[in-house]
């Protein structure tokens, strides 16, 4: 299990290199999508079917809040470090807005909060639900295996198009060069925290830690993250990593007009991940277009570097 994802994700990344057409990247896309929909409503069936999770559902959400309000205010707590010590993100923003440069010469934010808004912010929660629902009323206890071998599949192509994803999109550094290379202290700065908030959260809440620092570290990648934990530590497990990601979204998005009023940096450190999809178009409103830049970055790098961090810190906690 170990290996896995990295086998896929060099697979991927050869895959990605080869400098494909559009036209099987819309492929690549459309297989993706449709294992993301199938990897939650394996997710949500394996909880289901599980009698103990259901009973612990309460608990655990509980404990899937406090960790996800730990990791976003520790993740924003480094970031303001960040930006009064090395990267005064205003500072940059009034560059950037000298040269003219912004995140509407690069992405289409209309087209991305369109497609990202009805793919993953309603299909998502849908397929998990429904998982839940069917797992729950329908499926015997005994599909466990079935459902296991369903979900390390997806989570196999998952991290294949994660690869391909990584090959192909390598505009990113050239923007890292641009805007310099102290950018990626923000992204460092977001992993930290979310550890840091992931080490307190297991300490008080009495979670072992292999659950509670994984699960920050997925960043708000709740499909990745939900899907891996669930293949190494069971459904329980797997539902921290699905619903501590997923909350830390909500709360972002509940919080923007506070974050941005602690700093340019503070929406950004919330989305962390999820900048690189479902948070870019909001936290760009918040923090203005030519930041919308650094979000994607940010996110962009956080995205690529989480399927790559959970097995290494699986690894430290066996």
């Amino acid at each position: 299990m170990t290996w896995f994802p990295f086998i896929s994700l060099g697979i991927g990344l050869l895959i990605g290199i080869q400098k494909l057409s559009q036209k099987y990247l819309l492929i690549v896309d459309k297989i993706i999508n449709t294992t993301l929909v199938v990897l939650m409503f394996v997710i949500g069936a394996s909880i289901g079917i599980d009698s103990q999770v259901m009973q612990k559902l309460g608990i655990v959400g509980f404990n899937c809040t406090v960790l996800a309000l730990l990791a976003l205010s520790f993740s924003v707590l480094f970031v303001f470090f960040i930006e009064k010590t090395i990267l005064p993100l205003e500072k940059i923003q009034k560059k950037l807005l000298i040269d003219q440069l912004s995140l509407n010469d690069e992405v289409d934010i209309s087209q991305e909060e369109s497609q990202e808004t009805l793919n993953l912010v309603w299909i998502m929660p849908v397929s998990i639900l429904t998982g839940i629902l069917v797992g729950f009323l329908i499926f015997p206890q005994n599909s466990e295996y079935v459902l296991s071998i369903v979900l390390t599949v997806s989570l196999m192509i998952l991290y294949i198009g994660v690869g391909i994803s990584l090959g192909t999109n390598k505009k990113v550094f050239r923007y890292v060069k641009m805007l310099g290379w102290k950018i990626i202290f923000l992204p460092i700065a977001i992993f930290l925290g979310s550890i840091l908030g992931g080490v307190i959260g297991g300490m008080f809440l009495k979670v072992p830690y292999s659950i509670a620092v994984i699960s920050v570290s997925g960043m708000s990648y709740y499909s990745i993250t939900g899907a891996f934990m669930t293949s190494v530590y069971g459904i329980e497990g797997g539902t921290y990593g699905f619903i501590v990601n997923v909350m830390r979204e909500f709360f972002t998005v509940l919080m923007l007009p506070f974050l941005i009023r602690i700093s340019k940096g503070s929406p950004i450190a919330g989305g962390a991940a999820g900048n690189m999809d479902t948070m870019l178009a909001p936290i760009t409103k918040f923090v203005g277009v030519e930041l919308g830049l650094v979000t994607l970055i940010t996110g962009t790098i956080l995205t690529f570097s989480v399927p790559f961090i959970l097995p290494v810190l699986y690894r430290i906690f066996l």
